[in-house]
């Protein structure tokens, strides 16, 4: 059976992609993570009037005819006292982010000034706008500051507030639901007895899909049993927006996964060119759109940053989720093979070292280093040539 390509794959799931949740109106303070669901305009100038950019004096160029004029100081401004007109012939004292007097056209920073009593000396004036920040420098009334499928950042956050806007309509949270399968696994704090493992794939699931801003559905592990997992699946479909499951999507006699989804729905995709993580499926159960993850951890963690990602986000109406690779030289040989790679490695001034084992098995691999190479089909690595790297901190 012929590979798709990883670059394949990411079409073909956008192609199938829609956006499967309504919209709702969140308070600012709830923002965080959330997907814009239409553009946010500026109903105001942002700052609303020209303002100081430092302490010192406002005045009107032509009024200074040299260092040993003597100004009279006509008023006081502080930020947030709206000042009155300029009178000509006079300087205001002014303070950063106070408003210009009308009249003034410029600010002399207050080290090239000497105060006496009313009347002040300057040393030297600079052109006219200097240490003024015009009215609607950060922000111009009628203008589009953020665009609908934009992810809500911290920054984002504060510059929605600087327009006094407090409320906005944002996607609804994307409902997941996990499945974890597999009878070998226990949870953590549970006794691990002969033939079982750590459930290690839903706390690194539920970890991302949280940080992402999607709201999980937890149904936990279960065992290989066609019953129980079809019971389960059905459950998911009507409870979620998306199913993801680690594990089972394989071929060997206990993989229960993809009959299951083929006996409630269909699989269109299945089995990528891409290591670690080749047994990764898509289909829809009973409607619903599924993900099938691998079961060995580190499979499963980079296709569901490098495939599933991608697809989650489209369904919430996101649209920034695309990654692009930092250039960084590589301190490892690698051989070329016919799969994309994603090789765990650890970036630094000098470049990215690879870690020695890259087995799927291997999650300690992802917490030693902090990013992953893209190694193309047919693309060998070479020591002291360039390589393409995704530092983990892009995935968020």
């Amino acid at each position: 059976m012929n590979l798709m390509s990883v670059t394949e794959s990411l079409e073909r799931l956008r192609v199938k992609s829609r956006v499967l949740v309504d919209t709702e109106t969140c308070a600012l303070q709830n923002c965080h993570g959330r997907t814009l669901a239409s553009d946010v305009k500026a109903d105001i100038n942002v700052p609303p009037a020209n303002n100081s950019a430092m302490d010192g004096y406002a005045l009107r160029r032509q009024d200074w005819q040299g260092p040993d004029q003597a100004l009279e100081v006509s008023q006081r401004i502080t930020a947030g006292t709206p000042p009155v007109p300029l009178k000509a012939g006079t300087a205001a004292r002014i303070f950063t982010g106070a408003e210009i007097p009308d009249g003034a056209d410029l600010v002399v920073m207050q080290e090239s000034c000497r105060q006496d009593g009313q009347s002040v000396w300057m040393d030297t004036v600079p052109g006219v706008g200097a240490n003024i920040r015009p009215k609607g420098q950060d922000m111009a009334q009628g203008a589009t500051v953020l665009k609908a499928g934009h992810r809500l950042r911290a920054q984002d956050l504060g510059l929605i507030a600087s327009l006094g806007v407090a409320r906005v309509e944002v996607m609804q949270r994307l409902k997941v639901a996990i499945v974890s399968t597999g009878s070998e696994l226990v949870e953590p704090g549970e006794i691990a007895g002969p033939g079982k493992i750590y459930n290690s794939n839903h706390y690194m699931m539920d970890a991302f899909l949280v940080g992402w801003g999607f709201e999980v559905v937890d149904l936990g592990v279960v065992e290989d049993d066609l019953q129980t997992l079809t019971r389960v699946m059905t459950d998911a479909s009507r409870n979620s927006d998306v199913i993801i499951t680690s594990g089972g999507v394989s071929v060997g006699d206990e993989d229960h996964v993809k009959p299951v989804v083929e006996s409630l729905g269909h699989i269109d995709m299945w089995r990528i060119a891409i290591k670690p993580g080749k047994p990764f499926a898509y289909g829809e159960v009973l409607g619903t759109p599924f993900l099938g993850l691998p079961g060995n951890p580190v499979s499963a963690l980079v296709t569901l940053l490098v495939i599933a990602r991608s697809f989650l986000f489209d369904s919430q109406g996101a649209s920034q989720y695309e990654i692009a690779p930092v250039q960084q030289v590589a301190l490892f040989d690698k051989k070329a093979t016919q799969r994309q790679e994603y090789l765990r490695v650890r970036s630094g001034p000098s470049g990215a070292e690879i870690f020695p084992q890259q087995s799927s098995g291997v999650l300690f691999s992802t917490t030693w280093g902090n990013g992953l190479v893209v190694q193309k089909p047919g693309e060998e690595i070479t020591r002291g040539g360039m390589v393409e790297v995704i530092p983990y901190t892009f995935f968020d």
